[in-house]
């Protein structure tokens, strides 16, 4: 299976580590966010990775080069910053079948395996990694709408009013390829951007979409705070 990983950012907020090189680059105890994604991948037997890149990526494409551990990599360009999804569809061309995806400025310690197993199964399409978080955290990230039976309903980013506890959805996914239509359906939000989260909408429309919860942790690297918060989360101090 190939892996999918989404590695195009600016990282804004990550400010002055990002001026003149992508978020993925950043290091994260001593070592690149990027290389711990190729390092999640390569677990879980990846074949192929294929990377959308875009600010400063030509330091992503120097820094690993043709293969990472003996593993290729195709990369691939997102010109214009119009949102995850848009990010996500520039891969289209490069990929067959069921592929994982990687949001390229994570830090994931966590058991994925079993999402990857899940995903095989007959009548599921897709598995979305997920954690369970208080309503302040959940504010800021994109909850999910689950049955019982731990089948994704629905996805909102950001919303107002989260329930407590909320689950969120993480840094990793395994998707059939009918997620790239349902990202070429996605219009254009308010914020100018193709967000992933309404493209797993319209996927979970026509799809079966499972969630999962792992043994583990994953931190979204979005600030310097955050950044810190997977430091010590990888010392042991947290």
């Amino acid at each position: 299976m190939q892996a999918v990983v989404l590695a195009a950012g600016k990282g804004t907020r990550l400010r002055p580590l990002t001026d003149e090189k992508p978020k993925a680059l950043v290091e994260v105890a001593g070592k690149p966010i990027l290389t711990r994604c190729f390092e999640n991948a390569l677990e879980l037997d990846a074949e192929e990775l294929v990377v959308v890149v875009g600010y400063e990526g030509k330091r992503i494409r120097k820094r690993y080069g043709a293969s990472f551990s003996g593993v290729p990599i195709t990369y691939v360009r997102q010109d214009e910053q119009l949102g995850m999804a848009h990010a996500l569809l520039q891969a289209e061309p490069y990929v067959e079948g069921d592929f994982m995806c990687f949001d390229g400025d994570c830090v994931i310690r966590a058991d994925l395996e079993p999402l990857v197993t899940r995903q095989r199964e007959v009548g599921v399409d897709a598995v979305q990694q997920v954690e369970e978080v208080p309503t302040e955290a959940a504010r800021v990230k994109a909850i999910c709408d689950v049955t019982d039976g731990g089948e994704l309903l629905g996805i909102e980013k950001e919303p107002d009013d989260p329930p407590e506890p909320s689950l969120i959805a993480v840094g990793f996914a395994v998707y059939s390829p009918s997620i790239f239509e349902a990202c070429a359906e996605t219009e254009l939000s308010v914020r100018g951007e193709y967000e992933l989260a309404e493209s797993i909408e319209r996927f979970v429309a026509e799809n079966t979409m499972l969630v999962g919860q792992t043994d583990g942790w994953t931190v979204n690297v979005n600030t310097p705070a955050e950044r810190d918060d997977a430091e010590q989360r990888l010392a042991g101090n947290r």
